[in-house]
């Protein structure tokens, strides 16, 4: 059973940029209420996704040189990489679906 792991502005290029799999990262932080409904969501998509993809949360109050560096400017911000370049992006809480189409299309590509 696979969740949702910490990423950090010193482990991202390693656990991200250099994955031989697309990743998802969750940039959130704890007092945004958006982020805590879209969690479940990205946990399950963890699940159902384990071995295609890997899934990272970022907190972005810990971490704000990788959000930065990204143009994180409204959270949740999911945003998905694949071959160390950024592939697509979802802003806000968005429905299950809308997450696994924009991870289909990635994977498919």
């Amino acid at each position: 059973m696979s969740s949702a792991i910490a990423v950090t502005d010193s482990s991202f290029e390693r656990d991200v940029i250099k994955s031989d799999i697309p990743v998802l990262v969750d940039f959130w932080a704890p007092w945004c209420g958006p982020c805590r409904m879209v969690a479940p969501v990205v946990e399950e998509v963890a699940e159902l996704y384990d071995g295609k993809i890997k899934v990272y949360k970022l907190n972005t109050d810990e971490n704000p040189a990788v959000a930065g560096q990204y143009g994180v400017r409204s959270i949740p911000t999911l945003m998905l990489f694949k071959d160390g370049q950024r592939f697509d992006m979802v802003v806000g809480a968005v429905p299950k679906q809308t997450l696994c189409k924009t991870i289909d299309n990635c994977l498919d590509s």
